[in-house]
């Protein structure tokens, strides 16, 4: 099948460095970037743009970082903590093109709210369709199974709820998961918004994440970006609503067993093959000795079998929002330990899925 999208990775870090923030523009692969732009995230913004722009020229076919940012026509944001946010806020006023649309849960929103308030910034966003048309426009995701188009009728989006830590005052933080389709090929990606292990949650919610993605994998669906802020031996009490590898392999193990559920009940639902299970006439009488001699020959001379496909095989998993080594712990930087970290617990565990490092200024081909 064809590629459907290209996203560059405009931030990719966790913090504190504010010049990489979580930030991902993309589009699919049949139009140039002039005919609009999706944005994932809003963390790093223009000013990120601006510097990968001018180490690569070429990098949305020629244009500036401010024709860039005018250009898009949604923001999906996962959660309004800063990191994830405050490109899109700084840039708000600055803004050129069709109104933007901010696409996130309600309760993300309202949150939103309370930062376009004249108080920490001006008032540059509304609920009201009809409203200045340069102004932002919140647009409330429901939880739910459906999918909503967000970007002409070639890319619709459904949203899932995430558990992001719990606050003893205020309760669970919620942050989302997005199923990112291209309609015309039905082909899809994954993208994890900041997200608390299932294994430490008084209420799991991304098992239900893995149960929707188990049966597109791998063929609709080959794709994952998920965060894993933290390297391994991070304490529990320590993560604060983030994944370390040891807790990312084990949602991937997670995952796995749905996929395998899926298959198996496909194999059932399918009954065995026609003619399958019928024995073979036996061979002639003289042809027995031949028959034999052959069998023992090809068993000396065969290779071993090749080990079976892990129940992942044909996934990417990028790996994404790590946390940078601030003490200087690392000789490498931090997101390429952490991936060799994910990737050692993912061969041992026989996943089969193939572990990348989202990298600030990578384009990124889906």
């Amino acid at each position: 099948m064809p590629p459907t999208f290209d996203l560059v990775v405009v931030g990719s870090g966790g913090g504190p460095f504010e010049t990489n923030l979580s930030s991902y523009l993309f589009k699919p692969c049949d139009v140039p970037w002039a005919d609009g732009i999706i944005a994932l995230e809003a963390g790093s913004g223009i000013g990120a743009l601006y510097h990968l722009i001018n180490r690569n020229v070429a990098l949305f076919d020629g244009l500036s970082a401010h024709q860039v940012y005018s250009l898009i026509h949604c923001f999906l944001i996962s959660h309004a903590h800063l990191d994830h946010v405050v490109g899109l806020v700084l840039s708000a006023g600055a803004l050129h093109g069709c109104r933007k649309r901010v696409c996130a849960p309600r309760s993300v929103l309202k949150i939103l709210e309370t930062v376009f308030s004249d108080r920490i910034w001006p008032n540059l966003a509304s609920w009201d369709e009809d409203d200045a048309p340069f102004k932002l426009l919140y647009d409330p995701f429901n939880f739910d199974e459906a999918y909503r188009t967000v970007f002409r009728d070639s890319v619709s989006v459904r949203a899932m709820p995430l558990l992001h830590g719990q606050n003893d005052t205020l309760g669970d933080y919620e942050s989302s998961a997005f199923f990112v389709r291209h309609d015309p090929s039905g082909k899809q990606f994954l993208f994890f918004g900041d997200v608390a292990p299932d294994s430490l949650a008084a209420r799991p919610q991304t098992i239900a994440v893995w149960r929707a993605a188990a049966p597109l994998i791998p063929h609709a669906l080959s794709t994952v970006f998920i965060e894993c802020s933290w390297p391994s031996g991070r304490p529990d009490e320590q993560l604060y609503g983030h994944l370390s590898p040891e807790h990312l392999v084990d949602e991937l193990v997670a995952l796995a067993a749905e996929v395998a559920a899926v298959r198996l009940a496909e194999t059932a639902a399918e009954g065995p093959a026609a003619g399958a299970d019928a024995p073979l006439p036996p061979p002639p009488p003289e042809q027995k000795g031949r028959r034999r001699r052959r069998k023992r020959r090809r068993k000396l001379s065969a290779d071993p079998p090749a080990p079976p496909p892990g129940p992942l095989a044909g996934l990417r998993v990028y790996i994404i929002h790590c946390k940078e080594d601030l003490e200087g712990k690392y000789d490498d930087p931090i997101s390429e330990v952490i991936r060799n970290q994910v990737d050692a617990l993912v061969r041992a565990r026989g996943l089969g899925v193939e572990v990348l490092s989202a990298d600030q200024g990578m384009t990124i081909t889906i």
